[in-house]
């Protein structure tokens, strides 16, 4: 059974440029692993400044490979002093999802 990954991401004002293309690169590198079905990112209007990620995975362990893996640990290094908040991480098991194209 699939599942399902929401993050927001709250940057400093100062590093939303940077983090911005880290997450830009997450994106790539994430949509190109086995087992992810969905990477998407977003920005939130408003304040405070925030990225929003959805992220769809084919099982718990395709979820376990992404974290394990290079670009997202580079990510995490690169990143933890950018953010003016701790990640807000929820897990979800979809219960009514549309087909994908």
């Amino acid at each position: 059974m699939s599942i399902a990954i929401f993050a927001t991401i709250h940057p400093s004002p100062e590093h939303y440029q940077a983090a911005a293309q880290a997450l830009q690169l997450m994106v790539e590198h994430s949509r190109a692993e086995p087992g992810n079905l969905r990477y998407d990112l977003f920005v939130r209007e408003g304040e405070p400044l925030a990225f929003e990620l959805f992220e769809l995975y084919v099982d718990e362990a395709a979820v376990e490979a992404h974290r394990s893996s290079a670009h997202y640990q580079a990510y995490r290094a690169a990143t933890g002093a950018w953010l003016a908040a701790p990640t807000q991480v929820k897990l979800a098991r979809p219960l009514n999802l549309a087909p994908f194209n």
